[in-house]
């Protein structure tokens, strides 16, 4: 990212000399500011990450399509990648490509998770890939990917992962892939068994530490080195990009039969070990991505912002207070300066249960710049005066809306290259953190 040209002595002065104020329904003003972003964020990254600062805001949705939009048109994009399950994934990317169910109600539940596909503004982004992909104009098609674990209150059974890998070998070697099957299905058991909701909340009612459950890990990884060995053959009768897919939904298969064994521990350190693995499944998924959109394009990546910032999150769970390391944090260590995140605030929203930040708070001192939106560059912190970005007093949050978690503070500068802010958003309905 660009590092400050010039030191300033305030926040405010930062603010009233690098402050990009845009309006999203203004397609012109708006353009302009995210060119400014892009153009000034360097040609190395490939993955640009933008965080919502709550979910179910209704303009934070809306402004994350016309930056795709915009992305596409002008910067190369090919793809989004969106915090929603990634083996639902393909059902969305099919209906965008002109292919499967012909409307979108058909896809809506299937295709996303968390609830998401109810948004209308989510319905907006899918109809307006699939109208672009429709132009023959168009040759380089867009994608659409969830990279979501296939975790929630409800975590996946394991079985249509597995059995993805299972079609796959099947497709190149019949009689070892049903020798797999045979050795893998009796294992599977029920998958309302591994989807019970209690198991989020209670380890006594999770099934992930089971004989069963324990021998079917081991075949996993007697899948996964089966696949391994055997590369220049399967490569051979099938193709890279298949062989490479399969790879990746059998060890999507192990993260995942490691999520429901940590879910069946009793340990101090439950949810932070749950999220951390969520976490690292996340960005084992966007590594995947982003070697499938090689030499095609780039790649927008839409998630709250504590899953897209750098620096560890901390998150109050009942009494205890959880901290793991975010998707945001593993995408640093493995693309460097090819990934950038921008993340994003709001000054106020009743609906949200969000009133007037407090005097000082950074929300307070950007919304009180021009908008109704704006984006602002954070530097890593170079160039501003550390000691009034230390003394940064937080701002109130919600009691309606249990998302809006990720105050702006002092890590904000170093957590997020670029902040975009937003007077107010209205409220859409909301999934889970």
């Amino acid at each position: 990212m660009m590092h400050a040209e010039r030191a300033y002595t305030t926040l405010d002065d930062w603010i009233a000399h690098e402050v990009i104020p845009f309006s999203i329904d203004s397609r012109p003003d708006f353009n302009a500011a995210v060119d400014t972003v892009i153009n000034s964020s360097g040609d190395r990254v490939e993955l640009l990450g933008f965080g919502e600062a709550l979910h179910g805001g209704e303009e934070l949705l809306v402004l994350r399509n016309r930056l795709f939009q915009r992305l596409v048109e002008a910067h190369g994009y090919s793809a989004i990648a969106v915090e929603s399950s990634f083996p639902r994934g393909p059902i969305i990317n099919e209906y965008v490509l002109g292919r499967g169910p012909a409307t979108y109600e058909a896809v809506q539940d299937t295709g996303w998770s968390h609830g998401f596909g109810t948004f209308e503004a989510n319905r907006e982004l899918v109809e307006w890939m699939r109208h672009y992909n429709a132009d023959p104009a168009h040759q380089r098609k867009l994608q659409f990917y969830g990279f979501d674990g296939p975790t929630d209150m409800i975590t996946d059974s394991p079985r249509q992962t597995l059995h993805f890998v299972l079609d796959y070998l099947s497709s190149v070697d019949e009689a070892l892939g049903q020798e797999y099957q045979n050795r893998i299905d009796p294992l599977l058991g029920q998958d309302s068994a591994w989807e019970n909701p209690a198991a989020a909340l209670d380890p006594t009612q999770a099934i992930g530490r089971s004989p069963e459950a324990t021998a079917l890990r081991i075949e996993t990884e007697d899948l996964i080195s089966e696949l391994l060995v055997r590369r220049p053959e399967l490569v051979a009768k099938s193709d890279e990009s298949r062989y490479r897919e399969s790879i990746h939904y059998a060890v999507a298969a192990r993260q995942l039969l490691n999520f429901h064994a940590e879910l069946a521990q009793t340990s101090a350190k439950r949810e932070a070990r749950l999220l951390g693995i969520r976490a690292a499944m996340m960005a084992e998924n966007l590594a995947y991505i982003v070697s499938r959109e090689q030499g095609r394009g780039n790649i927008l990546v839409f998630a709250h912002n504590s899953h897209l910032k750098r620096g560890k999150v901390q998150w109050q769970w009942g009494k205890e207070t959880v901290i793991w390391w975010p998707v945001g944090s593993h995408l640093h260590e493995m693309f460097g300066r090819r990934y950038a995140v921008i993340g994003s605030a709001v000054g106020e929203s009743p609906a949200n249960g969000i009133g007037q930040p407090e005097a000082g708070t950074l929300e307070a001192r950007l919304t009180s710049a021009p908008g109704p939106a704006r984006f602002i560059p954070t530097h890593q912190g170079q160039g501003l005066p550390a000691k009034e970005i230390a003394a940064l007093p937080i701002r109130s949050g919600s009691k309606k809306n249990g998302s809006y978690v990720e105050l702006l503070n002092a890590q904000s500068f170093t957590d997020f290259d670029w902040l975009a802010v937003l007077d107010t958003t209205a409220y859409n309905g909301w999934g889970h953190f």
